[in-house]
């Protein structure tokens, strides 16, 4: 009787197979450890949002509200467009020429997009792996039919019951791909929507400090 599975399908894979089957493992912890590490993160960020900017509009002075950032801002989302529109360039400088609302605008745009670039981590290698995860699977499983197959003609004696074992084990590889993608891509999908909602929270933020401080230099 013919032992089937993957463990036989494992022992009679090729060097080729089995590197498949341990990059899609590679592949499916690799995304795991994203979504959960950014599924904590972007809930801390919402909750440190929702907290945060209220209490920082209640201050009585910009040091006092500073303050008020530091203690429920855990993520750093806030506290770099605080300073960032805080800062004095310095004298004898490019950026010192330029108007005053001008540099205030710049450098609470490059603040930012440094707080951004720090939300979309993990993004590029969500969308990599729910992309190509179910062709790396596909490739594993033609290799495994075709490896499968020269080695039951190698034997003699081809009936549908020797093809069919291999084959079904091979076919296993298409699931293993699938089963890496398919996780990836519905968190990509949800981080996504997620990160654009602290995006929107946080150029309104900025936007309203840009106002206030304008206001306060005109006065």
């Amino acid at each position: 009787m013919t032992t089937t599975g993957f463990e036989h399908f494992w022992s009679q894979g090729d060097a080729i197979t089995r590197s498949v089957a341990a990059l899609l493992l590679l592949m499916s912890v690799s995304a795991w450890v994203v979504i959960l590490w950014k599924g904590w993160l972007l809930r801390r960020v919402h909750v440190d949002l929702q907290r945060a900017v209220p209490a920082f509009w209640a201050a009585p002075t910009i040091a006092a509200a500073r303050g008020q950032l530091a203690a429920f801002d855990r993520e750093g989302v806030l506290l770099p467009l605080v300073d960032a529109a805080l800062t004095t360039p310095p004298g004898g400088t490019l950026e010192a020429r330029g108007h005053a609302d001008s540099q205030l605008t710049r450098r609470l745009r490059d603040a930012l997009h440094r707080v951004l670039a720090q939300l979309q981590f993990g993004q590029v290698l969500l969308a990599s792996i729910g992309s190509t995860a179910p062709f790396i699977g596909l490739f594993g499983t033609v290799w495994g039919i075709y490896h499968a197959l020269v080695s039951i003609s190698s034997a003699g004696a081809i009936s549908i019951e020797r093809v069919s074992g291999p084959v079904g084990e091979a076919l296993v590889m298409t699931a293993a791909g699938l089963a890496v993608a398919i996780p990836a891509v519905l968190a990509y999908n949800v981080f996504g929507k997620r990160v654009a909602a602290s995006e929107a929270e946080l150029e309104g933020f900025a936007h309203d400090l840009r106002e206030m401080i304008t206001d306060n230099s005109a006065s």
